[in-house]
């Protein structure tokens, strides 16, 4: 460079051409410092800081992520570009709790458009200011967030029914008096008048009846008080070390939630529970008549990509019958010609709903859940949320979706980097002890 500048300088005309090379690149320079070029490296940083990664990982090959974490790195980039609108597709569903809860700060002061779908009702509860519905064909927009949608569209359903109602009253009232006179010919101009005003009467159609989701589940088998004990737990990956000495204990009907930051150990102690994974050392014991149903993500790798969803089920429970398994399949989202899918083309949410109702059809008494909801749309969430709510049997799980670990716990077990801490009143106890929605956000 210094050597072309010098004889660009001595040649006059290679002194124009730097003379306007010098001038873009002080235009560039100008826009560079405009975007707020020089604090690109930080905000990078911050962002993939805030959505969960390390210091390593920043700095390592995207191309060894799995799919969750380039999802995060994909959302990353587009935070990154300060755009004017925004639009999201799911954002939270590769996300854990701290991630997640910095999302949502983030969202909120980011000053352009938004539009996003999303199955979180606390995110969207902090998040939007408009919700648009899609249904039958139409949109209807509520200002205010979900909740207020909710309230909206209650209260608009039931002044629709009954408007709906009181014409219907008025129809029946109007067409008796036709049938009773049309055939006398002294009322017949006043027959013809009410029969010209019904055909100009705009019909009121009575709200539509969004199915309601939902499905009795058989109970649990009894076990004994002991459900699963870890004694003494060494548990680590390569240099990393994840437990030393855990001792944790899970009795009948205890529904524990497991919280922890990214990389506390979280899925490694479900999995050790499960049998999915020993320990380097100390013992994992389950109770002898306990009968365990696991679900992770790698669960849905071992569908039958050749079988239907219905021959799924019936492979799963051949004594079953026909009508209770379209019940089943039609309240886990899969109704009409949908059970005739093959299991190779189904969406990541559509597996994972499969997984849950092979799972949850025959009940077992301990349930291993890691995050059940990643892929479930509210309506299927609000079924399952039901369904273990009435579920007499033992749960561990972990999950980022508020509602659900509300709705579910009542105890939590929080990994530390000092060791374990137990909450006794499940997730809302944890919140209002700690002061807060997840471990990470501790000062």
């Amino acid at each position: 460079w210094s050597a072309w500048s010098g004889s660009a300088m001595a040649d006059p005309d290679q002194a124009d051409q730097m003379d306007e090379i010098i001038e873009k690149y002080g235009e560039a320079q100008h826009r560079f410092e405009e975007l707020d070029g020089y604090a690109l490296d930080g905000r990078a940083r911050e962002v993939l800081d805030g959505l969960g990664f390390s210091q390593e990982m920043m700095d390592g090959d995207v191309g060894k992520l799995s799919g969750g974490w380039k999802m995060r790195v994909a959302l990353a980039r587009i935070l990154l570009m300060r755009p004017d609108a925004m639009l999201l597709d799911e954002p939270s569903n590769h996300l854990d709790l701290e991630s997640l809860i910095w999302l949502e700060s983030f969202l909120k002061n980011y000053d352009g458009a938004l539009l996003m779908t999303s199955h979180d009702r606390e995110f969207m509860n902090r998040i939007v200011n408009k919700v648009v519905e899609i249904d039958g064909g139409s949109l209807t927009a509520y200002s205010g967030n979900y909740e207020f949608y909710q309230q909206q569209r209650a209260i608009a359903d039931k002044q629709q029914q009954a408007q709906f109602e009181r014409q219907q009253a008025m129809l029946a009232k109007e067409i008796a008096f036709i049938e009773r006179f049309k055939a006398r010919a002294s009322h017949a101009a006043q027959v013809q008048s009410r029969v010209k005003k019904l055909d100009k009467i705009d019909r009121v159609e009575p709200p539509k009846r969004r199915q309601a989701v939902s499905f009795d589940f058989q109970p649990a088998p009894r076990c004994g008080e002991d459900v699963v004990t870890l004694k003494n737990v060494h548990k680590g990956y390569g240099s990393r070390t994840i437990y030393e000495g855990l001792d944790f204990q899970v009795r009948r009907r205890e529904r524990w939630c497991i919280m922890g930051v990214n990389g506390a150990g979280k899925s490694t102690l479900l999995k050790l529970v499960a049998g999915a994974s020993d320990p380097d050392t100390g013992t994992v014991a389950r109770g002898p008549s306990v009968k365990m149903g696991y679900f992770a993500q790698h669960a849905m790798e071992v569908l039958e990509g050749e079988r239907t969803v219905f021959q799924t089920l019936e492979d799963a429970f051949p004594q079953a019958g026909q009508a209770p398994l379209r019940a089943l399949a039609g309240c886990f989202g899969f109704s009409g010609d949908e059970i005739e899918k093959r299991c190779r083309v189904l969406s990541g949410g559509e597996k994972a709903r499969l997984v849950m109702a092979l799972m949850l059809f025959d009940p077992p008494n301990l349930l291993v859940l890691d995050e059940p909801t990643n892929h479930l749309d509210i309506a299927t969430k609000e079924m399952l949320i039901t369904a273990l709510s009435q579920y007499e049997g033992t749960m561990l799980f972990v999950s980022h979706d508020r509602h659900f670990l509300a709705a579910l716990s009542n105890r939590v077990l929080e990994l530390t980097p000092e060791g374990i801490h137990t909450y006794g009143g499940g997730y809302t106890e944890y919140v209002e002890r700690t002061g807060q929605e997840a471990p990470g956000l501790r000062s």
